[in-house]
This record gives structure tokens, C-alpha cells and sequence, in this order.
């Protein structure tokens, strides 16, 4: 019993050992000072609380030893008691700036669930954090970089992780399996080719971590996509397309891109969204649908039926059951 309990303190944390040791060191002069000296220590509770303010170097005077037992009981506390207290303290402050710096060197886990975990560290993942910040419904981040020294955020809005994204240790300390979202950025460190194998494998190790784990990627070859796909990506992002897209427009119609950019801003009332067809709504044109959905400030601009995706269609173009529509809603 009595080893169990010994081994159970020898493997406990140095700041529960050493506050362990100071408690019992109070508890053991405290009630020897009352058995030592009854009158001015009537019972054990004051013995207790005289050994606590002694060790404390806090000193009321409330009470004091008056034979030479008693006072070398004392001297006994202030080098075992007031000892094991200081380095108590000593250590408490110790922890905290080793948890202060693991907290923004990332090497700390995350404690909470349903959060988002973006993987890199670069514009986009910078402009996206930006963007979330303001945004009025609060959302906890989790970055993932192996470059980064230490964290980016320092007030706390970004729980920062240094290390590989699919290592396993690195996913333990986002604590992946309890996420909800997930964005994989591609490296700008390497070449569009290793970055997009990259983006891969980190998918694939972390829907294999968490299959139920909503993941956006950043796919900048066009012979990945499939790829990505197949590894599970719920959504994949082809930056270099829809950049082209937009360079493309901008060629035609001048400043189309600032226009595009405001319209999709969520800071601006931009949500591009793929809203669930009602069962009241089959079987209309696409003018009566629109003109319902504007009632409540939503435009719809184009319907997805299948694969195919049609923007702008013609007025009298009939919604079917199986179609999505692609609408802007605050």
C-alpha cells in the first residue's frame, strides 16, 4: 500500500510533488507546535494556520512560540516549509512561461472541438484568417506550418502547431479527429507539381485520421484534381484556373476582377452559395424562381444539373428535381 503510494508521488509532476511535500511539511510542525505548546496554541487548526503564515514569510504575529521546544520547531518550519513553498512558486512560474512559449513556438495541443484547421502558412491562408477575423460569427483556427518559428497571431485568435501536416504526432496536437473543416493550402516552397503530391497526402492522412472531416484543396496542376478526388477532397480549389478566368475577363471587361472580388467578399454581403431545391419550386422557370428568391434577397445566377453547371440561363428554362441552384445570399 504503502509503496504504491510512494511510487504514485515519485511519478507525479514536480509541481504536485513539491506542493505535496509543503502541505505535509505544514501539517506535520502545525500540529506538533499545538502538542508542544497547547496554551498558546489551543488546538491544531491554529497550529496549521501558524505554520502556514510562518512559511509564508507573511508573519501576523497572531501567534508565536514561547518555550525553546517550540521555537525550534519554528526553525525547523522556515528551512522546511518556507523552502518547499519558494521552490514551489519558483516552479509554478517556470511552467508558465515553458507553456507560454510552447503555446507560440506551437508545440502545445489544441483543446477544443468543431474547429478549422488550415494547413500552410502564406497569403492566402493570411488573407483567409484576416477575412475570418472580422467576420461577426467566431470561429476557432488551427494553422499547421513548418516554417513558421513561432505564431503569426500572438492574441490568440490562431492555435498555432509547427510540424509536418501528416505526421501523426502533428495531427494529435490539432486534435484532427474532433474537426470540422479542414483548408490544405498548397506550399509555396515548392514546385506546382510537389506542391499539389503534397496537398495529396495531406488529404489522405487526414481523412484517414477523420473520414467525416469536411476538406478543401488547393490543387494548382490540372492533372491533380482527379487525384485529389480520389483521395477524398470534398471540394478542390484550382487556383491557376480560376485566376486564368479572371485574367481572362479582365482582357474583355476592364476592372472586372475588383468587381468580382467585392461581389464574393462575405465582409460585403457576398456568400456564393449552393442552396437545396425546395419541392414547391420544381417545375418553374427560372424568372419565376428568381423573382420568388428576391424576396428575400437572394440572387439566384445559375443552376447546376448534374455536371453541367448553367449561368445565366434562359428565362424560361424549367427547374427539375435533381438540380442545385447557385445563388449570392447575405
Amino acid at each position: 500500500m504503502l509503496q504504491n503510494i510512494y511510487y504514485k508521488f515519485v511519478e507525479a509532476p514536480i509541481l504536485v510533488r513539491i506542493f505535496g511535500m509543503a502541505i505535509f511539511s505544514i501539517f506535520i510542525f502545525g500540529t506538533a507546535i499545538h502538542y508542544i505548546e497547547p496554551q498558546t496554541f489551543p488546538s491544531i487548526f491554529e497550529g496549521i494556520w501558524w505554520a502556514v503564515v510562518t512559511a509564508s514569510t507573511v508573519g501576523f504575529g497572531d501567534y508565536t512560540p514561547e518555550t525553546f521546544a517550540g521555537r525550534l520547531v519554528g526553525i525547523g518550519l522556515i528551512f522546511a516549509g518556507a523552502g518547499f513553498l519558494a521552490a514551489y512558486y519558483i516552479n509554478l512560474a517556470a511552467a508558465a512561461v515553458t507553456s507560454q512559449n510552447a503555446l507560440r513556438e506551437g508545440k502545445s495541443e489544441y483543446t477544443h472541438n468543431n474547429h478549422l484547421v488550415i494547413v500552410g502558412w502564406n497569403e492566402r491562408s493570411k488573407e483567409i484568417i484576416d477575412q475570418i477575423k472580422k467576420s461577426p460569427v467566431a470561429r476557432h483556427i488551427v494553422l499547421i506550418d513548418y516554417t513558421l518559428e513561432e505564431n503569426p497571431y500572438p492574441e490568440k485568435v490562431v492555435h498555432f502547431i509547427k510540424g509536418s501536416p501528416f505526421k501523426d504526432d502533428t495531427m494529435r496536437k490539432a486534435r484532427l479527429p474532433h474537426a470540422k473543416f479542414a483548408l490544405i493550402t498548397a506550399d509555396p516552397n515548392m514546385n506546382e507539381g510537389q506542391a499539389d503530391m503534397n496537398s495529396i497526402l495531406t488529404l489522405v492522412a487526414m481523412k484517414g485520421c477523420n473520414p467525416d472531416l469536411y476538406c478543401v484543396v488547393e490543387i494548382l496542376t490540372k492533372d491533380q484534381v482527379i487525384n485529389a478526388e480520389r483521395a477524398g477532397a470534398d471540394e478542390v480549389i484550382e487556383t491557376n484556373r480560376y485566376a486564368s478566368s479572371v485574367m481572362l475577363n479582365s482582357i474583355y471587361f476592364e476592372e472586372v476582377s475588383d468587381t468580382l472580388i467585392h461581389l464574393l467578399d462575405p465582409l460585403n454581403g457576398g456568400h456564393l452559395k449552393a442552396l437545396e431545391l425546395e419541392p414547391k419550386w420544381i417545375g418553374l422557370s427560372f424568372q419565376q424562381l428568381s423573382s420568388i428568391l428576391l424576396k428575400d434577397r437572394i440572387l439566384l445566377i445559375g443552376i447546376q444539373r448534374g455536371e453541367e453547371i448553367h449561368i445565366n440561363p434562359p428565362l424560361d428554362f424549367h427547374i427539375e428535381s435533381s438540380d442545385t441552384l447557385l445563388v449570392i445570399q447575405p
